[in-house]
């Protein structure tokens, strides 16, 4: 049986880490291919059906209304916003569970200030101003200390946050 602590399975996890010597086992491709709707009526802008390990999931985004969409669906950036959160707070819970801290509550409020300036070609200014992360954690076997310590730890292994922070090598054609 595998050893479970805060929601996050160890033994895999160790067993990914041991494969880490293998740099090419620990390398995970994501694609998606998505399509752009043109007809309004549908109520959103873009669909992508993405797959997972267990299945597939449907995807709709529509940008609000103050960039043109009809504010219908999640926006483009309220889906980076989700990820971001979802990636720090897991890796959060993963290294609180490495390091044999056992939660007990654990939960998360993320802020984002978005600037559109540059996207509307109004100033080059920064679109991503920062995001904030309030962490209501508890454990029965670590002090607020060590609970903030495993935030930095966190901080420093997300892969968000490391994506947000050091440049992405964008290619972008027409096919």
């Amino acid at each position: 049986m595998s050893r479970i602590a805060n929601n996050v399975d160890l033994d895999k996890v160790a067993q990914t880490a041991n494969e880490g010597e293998n740099r090419s086992a620990i390398r995970k491709k994501v694609t998606l291919q998505g399509e752009w709707n043109l007809d309004p009526t549908k109520g959103y802008q873009f669909r992508t059906e993405m797959s997972y390990e267990k299945g597939k999931q449907v995807i709709e985004v529509d940008s609000p209304s103050y960039l043109g969409g009809n504010g219908s669906r999640l926006g483009p950036m309220a889906y980076c916003v989700a990820g971001i959160t979802s990636c720090f707070i897991s890796t959060f819970a993963t290294v609180a569970a490495m390091e044999g801290v056992e939660l007990t509550k654990l939960n998360v409020t993320a802020g984002c200030s978005i600037n559109f300036a540059k996207t509307l070609d109004v100033a080059d200014e920064p679109i991503v101003e920062g995001i904030e992360f309030a962490i209501e954690a508890r454990s029965n076997n670590a002090d607020r200390k060590r609970l903030q310590e495993l935030v930095r730890m966190a901080e420093e292994r997300c892969p968000a946050i490391y994506s947000m922070t050091h440049t992405i090598t964008v290619s972008a054609r027409i096919a």
